[in-house]
């Protein structure tokens, strides 16, 4: 199967939960076990070539000038941890229908683990750095949806949000880290990358790029010191705890620790950092988990002892290292998922995890007593089970790393470390399963059906095959193994065997196992120790850095960001004086080369209303209407030199803005006093006007400067004229530009405009349901409103006029990509005759005869130009290329036809929807406000014999 269709099948099924949520709850688990499944058979498929030593690779440029391409590679280790995150994902998945209770919207819960899964595949399956960081951020942003999962819970909430947080931070340092990685080598392409190690070695960024690394590495394992987010995130609903935690998420930094291994490793400060980190988080975790009387918080605590662990093995830097990591990846896993759902078991049956007030569940759970016993035992390294058998490779490994120059630091804190390991793992089944039956259980327990004890059972069966016939699981590890060192080291011969003899590592296990029994036999003592004894609390530091950081955040934005426009547009302006004053001091000014032109009356007459225009506005600002007065004439002076430039796309662009502008600031000026209050000071209105000033006078100089030289490059617009018909089909550069070099900008322009009247729509709404309502409805004109609100001359001239707008708006559309109009044009004059209508009839007459709603006409034209965008990928060429040719039908004459016409329809139905929603709510302010509005033409109500005005003084 295609690398691309295993990555997308998750993402493509995440839509199918929530369809199939109706249909009940074994059919939304059904569709999304059905949608693993066929992921999971799909990799399969490629295990042949993979245990081949073959790399599978699939990929197309996305943005190539970017060095970002959606490129993705399988290999060894890439099929083992998309071996592990799907084969793991289908029994979580069987739990997970069985474990969530009716209560519980099953169709969101499978929603969100479809996206975590495939996110975490695409992460294992990505050959490109820059699309591996999208994938790792989308798992944070899944794992935030799937722990926050009970939303009624507050630390559910709060684990949610303390994931997000420092995997999130992590992930800001990885991708710094990754782009100075890219910077290196010259690619942002994994495969290249992992064969340049000298390269990046000996390059003076190579710390900084393994430091940032290593923090989203960090952060995302729960490695020391941001392990403490992991057990928090245990609020979430056992099944996400069982994939997220043991199998899938907290496994994202240990792959990419693995994945960069051969260019990153063996180094000093390779080995010190990432040796040192594991080492502490192996022994403290594993301090911890043993005092923890939560039965998840026990497990996530010993998860961060395990990666520790695993982290520690690849720090080492050698190959037998490396080896012992994906082994004990491998049986960490198998033991750990099924200790969490057992977890789950346990509290589903019990209702209960608080292992004080359990016990004796052995004869009354025996099936689950059976499981967690296996996978207990395999987590404290006894013999037979596969925990014992990565165990002794880890205390192998640590007999010989010299650390800090000690011999005995690493092999002693291993020691330590699998000694707690044993001792929790021997408390989780002593005091959860043996002594006495109680007769005071919240519950009644007793082992669920088999949909909840068989995907545990499953992975037990694991632990005890590879325990006991670890050559089975050989061939396949030392083939992931080879995928890790890459051509870095060769894969070490060592045989996979219960019995190595008695070498140093026998002994220590044989220790570590001795002391957990005896530290378990001294629990109560230690347990009171432990609870007198002063130690720091992770989650309270935690609360105290963000309550900080919000705090300076708030103190500096509040101090920069205060709501005073003239405050921002000071710091703007004085910046931008400044940065080009510097310019022009340190930069070198040639001699003119252009002459001065002469200055006919007409423009200097123009030039002179709009100055004049100008400096009025300055000083009769605060008379808002006439203020608006002004900056028409201001608009339409801008028009005519548009105009006097030979530029008629912009100046019909500019006319109907200004027309559209004007209306719709006279609405809202509606609600406003006509004279704005005196609130500055003489000194800051003197600091504002000489900003001012400072900032017109440095502008003028500039374009002074540009004006009166030739330019030194050559300018973008040669380009522009050279390729407009023959690049995009059209004489009409400006609408070229808009629709096809430059379209793109244009999509996202569109967008947000449809978003800023979905705003204003949204606050109308508001305003309209608000305790604001109530003093519109109360509010009086200053003035009697006239009594022929609807007069009937506008009405009937509007009537005659709205079909010559039509269809001087059509003209304007077609002709746009070779004459001056367009979409953008054409839109703001369908709209003024609209607009038109509202003013003439009222609001009630027309939108009664609305047809499409305005959201509707918003969204249909980003979808029509978003769609037209795509249609070019069916060609194998970028994002919205468009295309043309001459088409003739009898009895019209040859014409162009061109796929830009439909991406500027697209543009066309968003100016329309945006500026009637826009206009549409204040309208409807406007309508509270005042009188009850007409709903007949003219104030003449046909159903009268007597015709009355139907509207009527306030």
């Amino acid at each position: 199967m295609s690398l691309f269709l295993i990555v997308a099948l998750p993402f493509l099924g995440a839509l199918l939960p929530g369809l199939m949520n109706s249909a009940g709850r074994a059919a939304c688990a059904g569709v999304t076990f059905m949608v693993s499944l066929m992921a999971f058979i799909g990799l399969l498929t490629n295990l042949p070539a993979v245990m081949a030593g073959e790399v599978v690779q699939a990929g197309v440029d996305w943005m190539p000038a970017l060095g970002m391409n959606f490129t993705l590679m399988l290999d060894g280790l890439g099929f083992f941890f998309a071996l592990l995150i799907l084969g793991i994902g289908l029994l979580i998945i069987t739990y997970g229908r069985f474990y969530l209770s009716r209560e519980d919207n099953m169709g969101e819960f499978f929603t969100y683990l479809l996206l975590f899964q495939g996110a975490m595949v695409g992460i294992v399956l990505s050959d490109n750095i820059l699309l591996l960081l999208v994938f790792w951020e989308l798992t944070s942003l899944s794992s935030f949806l799937l722990i926050g999962y009970w939303k009624h819970l507050p630390e559910g909430r709060q684990g949610a949000r303390m994931a997000l947080t420092v995997t999130g931070m992590g992930g800001l340092a990885m991708i710094a880290g990754m782009l100075i990685l890219g910077q290196i080598v010259g690619s942002y392409d994994l495969s290249v990358i992992l064969q340049n190690r000298d390269v990046i070695q000996e390059s003076p960024l190579y710390l900084p790029a393994l430091l940032l690394i290593l923090a989203g590495c960090f952060t995302k394992s729960a490695q020391f010191p941001f392990h403490f987010w992991l057990p928090h995130a245990m609020a979430a609903p056992t099944p996400v705890s069982a994939y997220l935690h043991s199998a899938t998420m907290v496994k994202a930094g240990i792959f990419l620790m693995a994945r960069m291994w051969p260019v990153l490793s063996g180094t000093p400060e390779w080995f010190v950092i990432v040796t040192t980190a594991g080492l502490v988080t192996m022994v403290i975790g594993a301090v911890i988990a043993l005092f923890k009387h939560d039965l998840k918080a026990l497990l996530a605590f010993s998860t961060v002892s395990h990666l520790g662990l695993i982290t520690m093995l690849l720090g080492t830097g050698t190959a037998f290292g490396a080896m012992a990591a994906v082994f004990h990846i491998l049986n960490h896993a198998t033991f750990k998922a099924a200790l969490f759902m057992s977890a789950g078991i346990v509290d589903h049956e019990a209702h209960t995890r608080d292992i004080r007030r359990l016990g004796g569940l052995r004869t009354l759970m025996p099936v689950t007593f059976v499981i967690v016993t296996i996978a207990a035992l395999s987590m404290a390294g006894i013999p037979l089970l596969n925990g014992f058998l990565s165990k002794e490779m880890m205390l192998e490994e640590a007999y010989h790393t010299v650390l800090f120059g000690s011999h005995w630091l690493v092999p002693g804190l291993a020691v330590l470390g699998s000694l707690f390991s044993a001792a929790y793992s021997f408390r989780l089944i002593a005091h959860t399963f043996l002594g006495p039956v109680r007769d005071d259980y919240p519950a009644k327990p007793h082992d669920p059906g088999a949909g909840m004890w068989m995907p545990p059972a499953i992975l037990t069966v694991l632990v005890v095959v590879i325990g006991l016939a670890p050559f089975l699981a050989e061939p396949f590890v030392k083939m992931v193994t080879a995928s890790v060192l890459g051509e870095a080291a060769d894969v070490p011969k060592a045989y996979f065997k219960i019995w190595h003899g008695l070498v140093p590592a026998l002994y220590m296990s044989i220790a570590a196992t001795i002391g957990g029994l005896i530290l378990l036999s001294l629990f109560r003592p230690a347990l009171k120790l432990w609870d007198v004894a002063p130690r720091p609390e992770a989650k309270t530091i935690f609360d105290a850095v963000i309550a900080a950081a919000v705090s300076g955040a708030r103190a500096f934005s509040h101090g920069l960001h205060n709501g005073a426009f003239t405050r921002y547009a000071a710091i703007f302006a004085v910046t931008v004086v400044a940065v080009g004053a510097h310019a022009w001091s340190t930069g070198v000014t040639g001699p003119a080369t252009r002459s001065m032109q002469p200055a006919d009356a007409v423009p200097v007459a123009g030039w002179l209303m709009l100055v004049a225009a100008t400096v009025a506005l300055v000083f009769q600002h605060r008379n808002r209407l006439l203020a608006l007065i002004l900056i028409g004439i201001a608009g339409l002076m801008v028009s005519v030199g548009f105009v006097f430039f030979s530029a008629p796309d912009l100046a019909m662009t500019q006319i109907t803005v200004e027309v559209v502008t004007i209306i719709l600031l006279l609405l809202a000026l509606n609600f406003l006093p006509n004279q704005t209050p005196v609130e500055s000071s003489v000194l800051r209105r003197t600091r504002d006007a000489a900003v001012g000033i400072v900032g017109g006078l440095g502008t003028m100089a500039l374009s002074y400067h540009y004006l009166m030289r030739d330019a030194v490059a050559t300018p973008i617009s040669e380009f522009h004229l050279a390729n407009s018909y023959k690049g995009g089909g059209g004489t009409n550069v400006v609408n070229v530009i808009l629709v096809d070099f430059r379209g793109f900008d244009t999509y996202g322009e569109i967008i947000v405009l449809g978003i800023a009247a979905l705003l204003i729509y949204a606050l109308t709404e508001t305003l309209l349901s608000g305790p604001v309502r109530a003093r519109l409805l109360n509010r009086k004109p200053d003035q009697p409103l006239a009594g022929d609100m609807h007069p009937t001359m506008m009405v009937v001239l509007t009537r005659v006029i709205m079909p010559v707008v039509m269809m001087v708006g059509f003209y304007i559309f077609l002709r746009g990509h070779n004459e001056p109009g367009g979409g953008f044009i054409a839109g703001l004059i369908v709209s003024i005759g609209v607009v038109m209508q509202y003013m003439a009839s009222g609001f009630s007459w027309t939108s009664a005869r609305l047809r499409y709603p305005y959201h509707g006409v918003i969204g249909a034209g980003v979808l029509i130009a978003g769609l037209t965008g795509i249609g070019s990928w069916f060609f194998a060429k970028p994002f919205l290329t468009s295309d043309f040719t001459y088409v003739r039908i009898p009895p019209f004459n040859e014409f162009e036809l061109a796929t830009a016409a439909l991406f500027d329809l697209g543009v066309f139905l968003a100016v329309v929807g945006a500026v009637m929603l826009s206009l549409e709510s204040f309208s409807r302010l406007a309508r509270r406000a005042h009188v009850k509005d007409s709903e007949h033409p003219m104030d003449i109500d046909p159903s009268r014999d007597d015709p009355q005005p139907a509207g009527g003084e306030a």
